[in-house]
């Protein structure tokens, strides 16, 4: 494979523009129906109604009280549930018609309602005692959960990246060292890694192909689990160098110390979000049939709190991510100084994972955290007239 030949395809980047406009659609409708039903829950007075029915139906059917965290979980558990039903079908023309259509996934129906239900399971053993060690915390603060909520988010996010690699990711992909066939660029990447203070525990190949064309590659996870993780759509498509400006792009994360600013600055937006949530759940208290801040039925209210600040705070977050981004691209080019490769690697993802090269203006200021392929290809295009 040969660097200075790869150009972008037209016909693709048509198909990415399609492809790119229906997901946004999608993105939307998902959005919307998220909201009508929350809203719902809370503007018809559902949830009130279905905290008022639990108990009284436990005791008078099972001659039983329920403690506080079944009668939560049973409240999440009927909340949730029709809504996964009914967003079935969106899901699966999103996640199945959808790549299909445009020819990304190599996904068989029963692969993709395996990854279905692996997910809900493990939604459900993760976030179940998170839920119920949120509203345990509402019960012994009242006053100042917010600040423990805040807090714990962001250890449990802390916790999650640590053991994705060994314990998450797993689930749904086959991973195995390089061998043999890959030493060289295992030698390259692992030189790479260690000239940027980062210590891993291997390199390893994944299963994309039994999912999708798509290309990826990552440095994933913190301290004693952190490894490289190449997919095999990428080894099979893309040449050395080109990897190499990938992962020199991933490992400026590590010295630019994304992980723990980025950290740094969640929280700040998780404490925002906390004390704005905390502050209308006790306005929605005193003005409706809510009985108190730990309140099952103030769930869906919370829900929308939550997601609405999440959107407002999106296009700031993004231009955040999008400026560091950059930066991580500067510094692979520098380490690296490989700019063809680069460009030809950036050309790659958009040609191979159907990406948008060049999108609007508004969709980069809203939705992106990443910068636009173009402007990074034309990046590493410039630095390539300044090598002397």
């Amino acid at each position: 494979m040969d660097e200075t030949s790869v150009v972008l395809d037209p016909e693709r980047q048509e198909r990415a523009d399609q492809y790119a406009r229906i997901r946004r659609r999608l993105w939307v409708l998902n959005l919307l129906l998220n909201g009508l039903y929350l809203g719902l829950w809370v503007g018809l007075g559902w949830a009130v109604e279905l905290r008022q029915t639990l108990v009284p139906y436990a005791a008078e059917r099972f001659g039983i009280t329920l403690p506080w965290w079944v009668e939560l979980v049973l409240f999440a558990a009927i909340l949730f549930g029709p809504w996964t039903l009914l967003t079935l079908p969106l899901d699966y023309y999103s996640g199945f018609v959808l790549p299909h259509r445009f020819d990304l996934s190599t996904q068989t129906l029963r692969g993709w309602i395996n990854d279905m239900v692996k997910g809900a399971v493990l939604g459900m053993i993760i976030g179940t005692p998170l839920l119920i060690a949120f509203y345990g915390t509402i019960r012994l603060a009242p006053k100042t959960w917010w600040i423990w909520g805040a807090g714990g988010y962001t250890l449990v996010t802390a916790v999650l990246t640590a053991i994705a690699p060994i314990l998450l990711m797993p689930i749904f992909f086959k991973f195995k060292p390089l061998g043999e066939e890959h030493a060289e660029l295992e030698e390259r990447l692992t030189h790479l890694a260690r000239s940027a203070g980062t210590h891993i525990q291997g390199v390893f190949a994944f299963d994309m192909s039994r999912r999708t064309r798509a290309a990826n590659a990552a440095l994933v996870g913190l301290g004693r689990t952190r490894r490289i993780i190449l997919g095999d759509t990428l080894l099979s498509e893309f040449t050395s160098d080109e990897i190499e400006t990938v992962l020199a792009h991933e490992l400026a994360h590590h010295v630019h110390k994304d992980i723990l600013i980025s950290l740094v600055v969640q929280t700040c937006f998780n404490f925002l979000a906390f004390y704005l949530s905390a502050v209308m759940l006790n306005s929605a208290v005193s003005q409706t049939a809510l009985i108190g801040v730990d309140d099952p039925a103030g769930l869906p209210f919370i829900g929308l709190l939550l997601g609405f600040l999440s959107l407002f705070t999106m296009p700031i977050t993004n231009a955040f991510s999008r400026w560091r981004e950059s930066m991580a691209d500067d510094y692979a080019l520098k380490v690296t100084h490989k700019p063809m490769p680069f460009a030809s690697a950036m050309t790659r993802i958009a040609n191979q994972n159907l990406a948008e090269v060049d999108p609007e203006r508004w969709v980069v200021l809203l939705l992106y955290s990443h910068p636009p392929l173009k402007s990074r290809i034309e990046k590493a295009q410039r630095f390539s007239s300044t090598i002397v």
